[in-house]
C-alpha cells in the first residue's frame, strides 16, 4: 500500500470513529435529559404567533402602555398633521392676563390648573389665530386652521419623553358671550381654543378630543 493510500485510509477510519463517538454521546445525553425532564419545551402556537408579530412589527416596540405613563407630565408641543400644525406649548404658572398674553407671543399656552398629560382631566391649550396677509410674529397664526380639523382625526401632544395621541370628537365656533369651556375630569381629554387675548371676549373655535394612546419617543 502506498503512503498516500495508507494516509487516506487512516483518516477515513478516524473520521468515522469520531462521528460514531459523537452520535453515541449525543444520544446518551438526550436520553439523560429526557429522564430528568430537562428537555426544552417546544414553542406553543401562541408563542410562535407572538414572536412572528414582534419580528414583523418593530414599530410597536416603541409603544408605551398607559400603565407606564400615569405620572403627570407637562405639554411641550402640540401637532395636528392633518392641517400642518406644529407648535410649542408653554406652561406659565400664573393666571395673570398679562403673563398669559405674553406667553401667547412665544407659542401656544396650556392654561394653568388644567389637566396634565398622563392623568385624568382636560389639557386646555390656547393659541392665537390671525388671517392678516402679513404677520411678523408667526405665533399669531399658531392655531390657524384648527376649524378644519375633522372628527376622527388625530392630535398629538408631546411631553419631553412621550407622545400622547387624542382623537378629535368635535369642532365648533363659540360666540363671544360664551364664557365657559367645559373641562371634564372623568377621563383624559384635550381641548384647543383660539384666543385673541385672555382679557377680552371674542368668537373662538374650540376643538375637543379624547385620549387614544401614549407612545415613547
Amino acid at each position: 500500500m502506498s503512503i498516500g493510500v495508507y494516509y487516506t485510509h487512516t483518516m477515513t477510519k478516524g473520521f468515522f470513529g469520531f462521528a460514531l463517538t459523537f452520535i453515541a454521546f449525543f444520544a446518551l445525553s438526550y436520553v439523560f435529559l429526557a429522564m430528568v425532564d430537562a428537555l426544552p419545551e417546544p414553542l406553543s402556537s401562541a408563542s410562535e404567533a407572538a414572536l412572528s408579530q414582534r419580528n414583523a412589527d418593530p414599530i410597536s416596540t416603541g409603544a408605551a402602555s398607559e400603565a407606564n405613563a400615569t405620572s403627570p407630565e407637562l405639554s411641550v408641543r402640540v401637532v395636528a398633521k392633518s392641517i400642518g400644525m406644529d407648535n410649542a406649548v408653554l406652561n406659565p404658572t400664573s393666571t395673570d392676563v398679562g403673563v398669559l398674553d405674553e406667553a401667547l407671543l412665544k407659542g401656544t399656552v396650556r392654561y394653568p390648573g388644567s389637566g396634565m398629560l398622563g392623568q385624568d382631566g382636560t389639557v386646555l391649550i390656547f393659541g392665537h389665530s390671525s388671517y392678516l396677509p402679513i404677520v411678523r410674529n408667526q405665533n399669531y397664526k399658531a392655531f390657524n386652521g384648527i376649524q378644519k380639523i375633522k372628527p376622527g382625526e388625530t392630535i398629538s401632544v408631546y411631553s419631553g419623553t412621550r407622545e400622547y395621541r387624542y382623537t378629535v370628537t368635535g369642532v365648533r365656533l363659540a360666540n363671544a358671550e360664551e364664557d365657559v369651556v367645559e373641562l371634564p375630569s372623568n377621563g383624559k381629554f384635550l381641548t384647543l381654543v383660539t384666543c385673541d387675548s385672555f382679557g377680552t371676549k371674542s368668537d373662538r373655535f374650540i376643538v375637543t378630543a379624547t385620549f387614544a394612546g401614549v407612545y415613547s419617543i
